[in-house]
């Protein structure tokens, strides 16, 4: 903040945030989120989920809870995807990724998928897959995406924000 010449204090008054514990408060805090909005509408322009998937990996564990799991994720995306067009609102989600031990062969290599299946890939509109980089660099790559080419850009996260990973 302060190197667009923001006071640190000016910049957390307008950040909101809340911890999300399991899949039920994440809707919780779906509610409250949306009644902040409603009471203050231009105040909020991006909604960040951080771990999208997080509580749903503690609520439901194995196979035999997928279908529960994978329909109370598309209740979440769909009361995200309510939010954002009701507020005009940005919505990013982080989410994790796992191995796909059935998706290589012996001689090449497996790439990580997401969690959350084919629901969390429909509800979202671009997916952007993060990975390091040499030293400071962090390379964002666009996977998927109705309106942009599948590309990579290379960054660096500094003091004083971000700056492309060339300069």
């Amino acid at each position: 903040a302060e190197a667009k010449g923001v006071a640190a204090e000016a910049a957390m008054d307008n950040i909101v945030c809340a911890r999300c514990y399991t899949s039920d408060h994440l809707e919780q805090l779906l509610v409250e989120a949306a009644g902040l909005m409603v009471n203050d509408e231009d105040r909020f322009a991006l909604l960040i989920v951080d771990s999208i998937m997080g509580g749903f990996r503690v609520d439901y564990t194995g196979r035999g809870e997928l279908a529960d799991r994978q329909q109370k994720l598309a209740r979440v995306m769909n009361q995200l995807q309510k939010v954002s067009e009701e507020f005009n609102v940005a919505v990013v989600l982080s989410n994790q990724v796992m191995a796909d031990p059935g998706g290589g062969c012996a001689f090449m290599p497996s790439f990580p998928k997401p969690v959350g299946g084919h629901i969390l890939a429909h509800f979202s509109t671009t997916r952007v897959m993060l990975r390091k980089g040499r030293g400071e660099q962090r390379i964002a790559k666009i996977y998927d995406s109705p309106c942009l080419p599948e590309s990579e850009s290379i960054f660096e996260i500094f003091g004083g924000g971000v700056r492309n990973g060339g300069d």
